[in-house]
């Protein structure tokens, strides 16, 4: 007898931070943050008020797996011209798996319909794999990348979207949409 295994369904949905599927999203950011730097970092992840990620300027999107949140993302508006990547996370149990750079992917595209040109971002100098995914996915340092990362503190990244392509986004989740 064989048995049909069907592949897990992703989706990718936009949220507003108060909706509960956000809630894995900034637990395991919050916890991984602390044990990284030593500090309660839930308090770092309240810092922007949540209408920053809530268009016209800004998005959260979540990719669900078969309903559930894996991977997520935000934007908020940094200036006229520029998006500002917020809140890239993978769940815990479903790393390695490139989610991360299907979320930058639809990041990006929500930033070009948005009519962003660039996107600017830091991360932590703890978090070597962020590091490796940004310049993995075409952005641009703006440090010495031969610094020791601990003397330079938060890693500033750029990239230019203008080869984005773009694409019509989809609904945001059912019964969620943030208000306009």
């Amino acid at each position: 007898m064989t048995s049909s295994v069907r592949p897990p369904r992703l989706t990718t949905t936009r949220v507003a931070v108060s909706d509960p599927l956000v809630e894995p999203l900034l637990r395991e950011l919050g916890d991984e943050y602390s044990a990284r730097y030593g500090k309660d970092a839930h308090t770092e992840l309240a810092r922007y008020p949540a209408d920053e990620f809530a268009p016209p300027h800004g998005v959260l999107l979540l990719l669900l797996e078969d309903g559930e949140p894996v991977a997520g993302g935000a934007f908020r508006r940094y200036d006229e011209a520029t998006a500002e990547l917020k809140r890239i996370w993978t769940h815990s149990a479903h790393r390695r798996r490139g989610l991360a750079r299907r979320v930058i992917a639809e990041l990006e595209r929500e930033a070009v319909a948005r009519g962003y040109r660039r996107v600017y971002l830091t991360t932590g100098p703890r978090q070597p794999e962020a590091r490796g995914l940004y310049l993995a996915t075409g952005y641009t340092p703006l440090f010495d990348t031969t610094a020791d990362p601990e003397t330079i503190g938060p890693l500033p990244f750029e990239k230019h979207l203008s080869a984005v392509p773009s694409h019509t986004p989809g609904p945001p989740h059912p019964g969620k949409a943030p208000k306009p």
